[in-house]
């Protein structure tokens, strides 16, 4: 029977049977869905990347507003531009690091200089050769103190970048252990002289040019024929990404067939795609998020008392069962768990308690409905979870009013209202998450939380070379978070993708999309 499974497997990865028909052929040899489908992906690997065709995405979080600058990457456009991007490194989906531009990575014996050699013969979509000065012209303008960059937190301990020859010295003011990690921030996309020209131009030296650019409805790239690593990424002839935030409509385009590959499917479907013979689930563990986020210094959530009574008020296992479908795991209000090296095991679960949750309420002095912005695009089922939240308020006599949101410009609701949802991917290392969104002048600090003595232990944890010291120091920065700070953390959502069977190639990665690379990285199967 095996050799026979083995046969029709391989007839299915040459595009000469159907998956329908290989899974129909399987049942009746006695053999389950689950076993069966494992082999045609094992079937899928063998028979390697094919080339040519047209691989179509739908993503959720296309806005008109969006850019192509990588300086102000996110949602949809952020995942594009791994297909056209570079960068000087990227994480591995082992979670160590992957030399990209820079062949080769060192460091003083302090931490406190890195050099990054350059490769030599890589080339930019524009036909010019990659070099050290457009490197470090690149970091320049992410870390200019003027900079609107996502990545302009973790670039503050620069001190000094230089080019010599194909080596790009950076010099920090304070030493960091981590610093390579920190170089694979999305934002950190390798641009000729840095994108101080035109950043929205979208030229790099990634697998494909950017062809096609209309922000919220479509991106398109066709494949850079002078890619410097084409046995690795850029296989289709063209790629494709269609904005999509009608959860519904990107489970109907994949259905039939409009497009190959849809991100963001809600825990509450996957049953239901599952049930396709020609569709698959891909659901990946990760340091990905969802957080109700208070500003610190906006009343009321200026007052500890109040948010420490929203903290007690939220009913997490039941987020965790009902929103995710138990495709995660409970929060405990820092953005940190066990997928990243060094967490702080110990620290005492946050748990519903709606009497403490009152106690808190009562001495905060605060009464009256306390208003959450939401909508889908905060994340997947934001919707129903604003609404579990409501119904658990309510039992500490707390009055929360929901106010939905439209998807479609919810960056004007995110950064910018005192109490709303929002999602995280997470970051490659602890340093670099609360470097983006925690320490004092973290330009996506989106609580507004200010605490001196917890921007003094980031400084501490990232210079300090001893692991176990600084698992100490990374474990007295998430208590400060958990118990002062602006983030209500409920759940860590695993990702779950969908694809075609005509997709070859998927898998890797601790991040939606195969950390952003599917489209580069994967295939049409003939």
């Amino acid at each position: 029977m095996s050799q026979e499974l083995d046969y029709l497997s391989r007839r299915v990865a040459a595009g000469r049977l159907s998956r329908r028909e290989f899974l129909g052929r399987a049942t009746a040899l006695g053999v389950s869905a689950t076993f069966a489908s494992s082999l045609l992906a094992s079937a899928a690997r063998a028979q390697g990347p094919v080339r040519g065709g047209i691989i179509k995405g739908g993503l959720y979080g296309g806005e008109a507003t969006q850019s192509l600058d990588p300086a102000t990457l996110a949602a949809l456009v952020g995942n594009f531009a791994k297909v056209w991007g570079e960068y000087l490194v990227a994480l591995a989906p082992d979670g160590g690091l992957e030399n990209r531009i820079a062949e080769e990575v060192g460091s003083s014996g302090d931490a406190k200089v890195w050099t990054f050699k350059i490769r030599q013969d890589v080339e930019f979509h524009n036909g010019k050769t990659v070099t050290a000065n457009d490197v470090v012209a690149t970091l320049e303008r992410h870390s200019n103190k003027e900079s609107k960059s996502g990545a302009l937190g973790i670039l503050r301990n620069i001190e000094s970048l230089k080019a010599d020859g194909r080596d790009v010295v950076i010099t920090l003011k304070d030493p960091d252990a981590e610093l390579p990690f920190l170089m694979t921030d999305y934002h950190l996309i390798i641009q000729p002289n840095g994108g101080k020209d035109n950043p929205a131009e979208g030229i790099s030296a990634g697998p494909y040019k950017v062809t096609v650019n209309e922000p919220g409805v479509r991106h398109g790239g066709e494949r850079f024929a002078n890619f410097w690593q084409p046995d690795k990424m850029g296989f289709a002839d063209q790629v494709e990404i269609l904005a999509i935030n009608d959860n519904t409509a990107r489970i109907s385009a994949l259905q039939s067939g409009q497009v190959h590959i849809i991100d963001k499917v809600e825990p509450k479907v996957v049953d239901l795609i599952k049930r396709a013979p020609n569709l698959k689930v891909e659901a990946v563990s990760g340091p990905g998020h969802y957080v109700f986020i208070m500003f610190c210094d906006t009343a009321p959530f200026d007052n500890n008392n109040l948010r420490m009574a929203l903290k007690l008020a939220m009913d997490r296992q039941e987020m965790l069962d009902k929103i995710l479908r138990g495709y995660g795991t409970v929060g405990n209000d820092f953005p940190i768990n066990a997928s990243y090296r060094l967490f702080p095991e110990g620290i005492e679960q946050r748990t519903f308690d709606p009497d403490k949750a009152a106690f808190h309420y009562k001495k905060s002095g605060h009464s009256g409905p306390i208003l959450l912005r939401t909508a889908n695009a905060g994340f997947p089922g934001a919707i129903d979870a604003a609404q579990l939240y409501q119904q658990s308020c309510a039992k500490a006599g707390i009055t929360l009013e929901v106010k939905r949101e439209p998807d479609d410009g919810y960056g004007e609701v995110w950064l910018k209202q005192p109490f709303c949802t929002s999602y995280w991917s997470g970051r490659a290392t602890q340093s670099q998450m609360y470097s983006t969104a925690y320490i004092s002048k973290a330009p996506w600090n989106e609580t507004h939380f200010f605490n001196e003595r917890f921007d003094k232990l980031l400084i501490e944890a990232r210079a300090e070379l001893n692991e176990d010291k600084r698992k100490n120091l990374y474990r007295e920065m998430a208590i400060i978070v958990r118990d002062e700070g602006g983030t209500i953390l409920p759940m860590f959502n695993q990702f779950i993708d969908a694809i075609s069977d005509k997709v070859g190639g998927y898998g890797g990665g601790r991040d939606q999309l195969m950390d952003g690379y599917a489209f580069a990285k994967c295939w049409l199967m003939a």
